[in-house]
């Protein structure tokens, strides 16, 4: 039975109630204060102060102090008004009761709309955390974006200067070769015009100093030496013999690995032309399609080849290969892993988490040979979750991908950090 306290003393203003609660012999530290518009109470053991108030009061900017073994209360009334008594008169024990839970009462909902508005802070934190890291991975990606296309216009003006540079060494080349074959031309024609000088002077003394016998001899000899020298020019001006070469010829390779003898070409032109037939009546809704090669219409080409762009840190263009691969086969779990990479490197985490997902959902049911890619799959989702900042799901992820591969140290390594984050933020929060 609790020792009720009653030489405790109270003084009041119009506006205020002050209260001194003495508890002697005890721990004032581990009293229990409770307090309502129109009920207070102290619950130290073995003493126990109740007091039904005469009036509300505002217990929400109402205070206690609590040293030197005594409890002292400034309670704030609603209404500026001298009281009559501290409390209430006349007050049986079934009123006492009913007063006793409505306080209760009071307070639990008090208690659950804090809870509440906290909750709703605790979100609107969250949805502005959220909204803040997709603008600045939207910036990011606008960055990346505005340097790609300065980059390609920049190797578009350099490509052009070099062309036009190109083009002007032609041009150059052009009009070398033209004064060359002028100069060659003139050269011809003044050796042409010497020659006729020749044979006319010949001719002229052969008239004076000959008789006509001579000069139809001389005439002849001269046609004759004017004809070997026309023959010589001739010899000049044949082109040099055309230069050794070889030309690679690459045959089309063979579809089926066996023999020519052994295989039966007919029906395997067949089987290809309706495969064909077939892979064209299935992409026709894909414009992407109408340009490439067969072979790049093949779901591992196109992998192979968004591989080899991740490699070379091209992930957009590693993106796009993949999503050509996966609207061809949307069954292949490794498109879905390999695209979630591309979007971690690009910091679009939920698309990470997206295409992890789903790459899990491939992976069913779990057995040993799909044991390392739902392992990749579960550290990809858990990076980008904890890069959001949420630790829980991916500390979640990190653990699924440890019973896959106990052994794994740097997936030990990286959960334990992970678990000493959650640690210390769950301390500061406390």
């Amino acid at each position: 039975m609790p020792l009720q306290v009653s030489n405790y003393s109270w003084q009041q203003t119009s506006t205020a109630v002050f209260i001194s609660v003495p508890l002697r012999g005890v721990s004032v530290r581990d009293a229990d204060v409770f307090c309502t518009e129109n009920y207070l109470k102290v619950n130290c053991p073995p003493f126990l102060f109740e007091v039904f108030l005469y009036a509300p009061i505002d217990d929400e900017s109402s205070k206690a102090k609590i040293g030197n073994n005594t409890v002292v209360f400034t309670l704030h009334k609603k209404e500026a008004a001298m009281w009559e008594t501290l409390s209430l008169s006349g007050v049986d024990k079934e009123m006492m009761q009913k007063i006793r839970e409505k306080s209760i009462l009071q307070a639990q909902e008090r208690a659950k709309e804090a809870m509440e508005a906290k909750a709703v802070a605790r979100r609107e934190d969250q949805k502005y955390t959220l909204n803040v890291m997709m603008k600045i991975e939207e910036e990011e990606r606008k960055k990346i974006e505005d340097m790609k296309e300065n980059e390609r216009i920049k190797a578009t003006k350099e490509l052009e200067a070099w062309k036009e540079c190109q083009r002007k060494a032609e041009e150059l080349k052009i009009i070398q070769r033209e004064e060359k074959l002028y100069h060659q031309e003139k050269q011809m024609e003044e050796k042409r015009k010497k020659l006729k000088h020749k044979c006319l002077t010949g001719n002229s003394a052969s008239k004076n100093f000959a008789t006509k016998g001579m000069v139809i001899n001389s005439f002849w000899e001269g046609r004759n030496s004017g004809n070997i020298f026309f023959e010589k020019l001739k010899e000049d001006n044949i082109p040099a013999p055309r230069s050794v070469g070889s030309i690679k010829i690459s045959f089309t390779p063979r579809v089926f690995p066996t023999a020519l003898r052994e295989s039966q070409v007919a029906e395997e032109e067949e089987w290809l032309h309706k495969q064909a037939e077939a892979r064209r009546a299935m992409n026709t809704d894909i414009p992407e399609l109408y340009d490439l090669k067969e072979e790049e219409k093949n779901p591992e080409w196109l992998k192979d080849k968004g591989n080899r762009l991740f490699a070379t840190e091209n992930y957009l263009a590693a993106i796009n290969a993949y999503n050509l691969a996966i609207r061809l086969n949307n069954r292949i779990p490794l498109l879905y892993l390999n695209r979630a990479a591309c979007h971690l490197k690009l910091k679009n985490l939920h698309k990470a988490i997206e295409d992890s997902s789903k790459a899990l959902e491939i992976l069913t049911p779990p057995v040993a040979d799909n044991a390392n890619a739902r392992m990749k799959a579960h550290i990809r989702r858990g990076t980008a979750f904890c890069q959001l900042e949420l630790y829980v799901e991916g500390l979640q992820d990190y653990e699924a991908a440890l019973k896959i591969d106990p052994s794994n140290k740097i997936v030990q390594n990286d959960a334990e950090k992970i678990r000493n984050i959650i640690q210390g933020t769950e301390l500061e929060s406390k």
